[in-house]
Formats: C-alpha cells, sequence, structure tokens
C-alpha cells in the first residue's frame, strides 16, 4: 500500500447468512482527506466503518490503515482509529472527566499525558468550566462534543464518524463541524465521515454513494453537482401527466413526488420565464434552483433508472 494512503480495501466483502452487506468494497483514501461514505440505512455505511475498525471481520477481502493490514493486529488499529458512534459510548451518570480518563486508561494514556490531552480537548470544544459535570446534566450538543473529544483523545490518524450529528439541531450540527475542522487543521487526521445530512458532506475532499452494499458513483462533491445538471426545476401542479408529456421531450423524464415534478435541466440558457408563460395556468407554482448533493443522491441513488450518472 502506497505510503499517502489512510485508508485501503480491496475486494472488501460482509456476508451476514444470506444478506451481502459489502461487496468488493475498493476504496483509496488519502491521509489527511475528509471523505465520505454516503447512502440509505441498510446500504452498508456501518458495516464499512466495522470492518475498518475491527469490531467485526469480513468475510471477505482485505484493508489496511495507516499501512497496517487489519486482520494481521487489531490492536494496533485500535491504537490508530478513533470511532464515534451513532449512538453514545459515554456513561452520562459519569462526569466529562471520568469518561475520559476511563477512556484514556483504556488507550494506555499515563496520568500526565491524559490530563494535559484533556485540557487540550476541553479548551477545543469550549468545555472547561463543565468538566466535571455529569453528562446527564449537559445538552445534546455538548454530550456530542464529548463523544468526539473521547474518539480523539489518543491522537487516531484516522477518525471514523458514523452518522456524528444525528438528532442534533442545526446549531448544535454547526458546532460540531467547526470542532471537526479544527482538529483536522491543527492534527493532520483522515476523516471518514458517513451522514443523512448530505449538506454536511459537501464539505469532503471525495465523496462515494453506496447502495445495496455496492458502490454507485464518487468524486468531488462539486464535481458530482456540476455534472449532473445546470439547474434542477421544480414544478408543483394539479396535471403531472400533462406537463410530463410536455416537458420530458426536452428535458427527459423527471422525479415525480405527489404533484411535484422534478427536472435536471442540463442547458444553461433555457428561459424559464418564457417556459412559465407557456405552460400557463396548470402549474401552480414553479421554481428553478442551481443542484446540490441531495440531488445528486435523489437522481443517481434514488432512481438510478431516470439518471445519466450511474
Amino acid at each position: 500500500m502506497r505510503s499517502n494512503l489512510a485508508i485501503k480495501t480491496q475486494g472488501l466483502t460482509k456476508q451476514f447468512g444470506q444478506t451481502l452487506a459489502v461487496n468488493k468494497l475498493d476504496l483509496e483514501i488519502e491521509a489527511g482527506q475528509f471523505y465520505g461514505l454516503l447512502g440509505p440505512n441498510g446500504a452498508g455505511k456501518s458495516t464499512t466503518i466495522h470492518m475498518l475498525t475491527t469490531m467485526t471481520a469480513a468475510t471477505s477481502g482485505d484493508a489496511w490503515i495507516a499501512d497496517q493490514l487489519v486482520a494481521d493486529d487489531p490492536v494496533a488499529i485500535r491504537r490508530t482509529v478513533g470511532l464515534v458512534f451513532q449512538d453514545s459510548a459515554l456513561d452520562r451518570t459519569m462526569t466529562i472527566d471520568e469518561n475520559l480518563q476511563f477512556a484514556a486508561a483504556m488507550y494506555n494514556l499515563s496520568p500526565s499525558e491524559a490530563d494535559s490531552r484533556i485540557d487540550e480537548l476541553m479548551s477545543v470544544f469550549k468545555l472547561e468550566k463543565k468538566r466535571h459535570q455529569k453528562l446527564v446534566a449537559l445538552s445534546g450538543g455538548q454530550r456530542r462534543a464529548v463523544d468526539i473529544a473521547r474518539g480523539v483523545l489518543h491522537k487516531p490518524k484516522v477518525l471514523f464518524l458514523d452518522e456524528p450529528t444525528i438528532g442534533l439541531d442545526l446549531p448544535n450540527r454547526r458546532s460540531i463541524w467547526r470542532f471537526v475542522d479544527q482538529l483536522r487543521r491543527d492534527e493532520g487526521m483522515t476523516v471518514f465521515l458517513t451522514t443523512h445530512y448530505l449538506e454536511e458532506a459537501a464539505a469532503c475532499d471525495h465523496v462515494d454513494f453506496i447502495q445495496e452494499g455496492s458502490l454507485q458513483i464518487g468524486g468531488a462533491p462539486s464535481e458530482l453537482v456540476k455534472q449532473l445538471a445546470e439547474y434542477v426545476l421544480e414544478i408543483d401542479t394539479l396535471e403531472p401527466e400533462n406537463i410530463t408529456a410536455q416537458l420530458t421531450p426536452l428535458f427527459g423524464a423527471p422525479i415525480q413526488e405527489e404533484q411535484q415534478l422534478s427536472f435536471k435541466i442540463a442547458a444553461s440558457d433555457v428561459d424559464f420565464f418564457e417556459l412559465q408563460k407557456t405552460l400557463g395556468d396548470v402549474v401552480s407554482s414553479m421554481q428553478w434552483r442551481r443542484p446540490n448533493l441531495n440531488d445528486v443522491y435523489l437522481w443517481t441513488i434514488c432512481s438510478p433508472e431516470l439518471g445519466e450518472a450511474t
């Protein structure tokens, strides 16, 4: 494995009975990269993380973390990676300090190393005054910050974030990402993200979409969005069949959700105001906007038969 790769997999596969959870996954993630693995529930995202972090063994194939074959020395891999689970691994009846001291002992940090690192992380997460409070007294965003502090306590080379902001409101989600950005800048960690909030993944250097255990498409988020379309046209109408028949020859088949139609617009010179006049009163509302990563997901994963980037 090339030394600039933080993560590499070759044919990584996991099967549970008759269920193929991950199918011959090939990944190459460079050191320091912010990487996102995206897909619906049950697509294989968490299973992939579990194999890479030694929580479950692969059925076949190989994986490397920072030049180490995962199957050769699981203990060494655990020292190399940090993991923030979907569900918190913290004890809410204990204080922040007690939780982190316990984790530090598991990582064989000396008392002085643990105190120094906890001091540092409390400053990063602005939790200095709450260090000796029990987690049950903290807000959801603060508890999640402690989860991340626990995951990076031992200065891992690779940090795995499995749905790190699930259940948090927007201000807390933004705070968490500011903390992660600071950790990446200061410590050069590779970050491997899974998330349902695709706007968060727009900041990734590279994302891959996974469906039923198999990779579908991947690339820089901005490039994937650019390749999808110039615009997305959204139309609300009581006559979706009529509008579909009129516009499909021009723009291709739409995605339909009840009485809303979404069309990919490849050309940059479409006169939307003239189009609105042509369609007339059968349109309840009409808007056009630039596409985003959610559109890539909808067109290439949810409706692959309609998308061109498959």
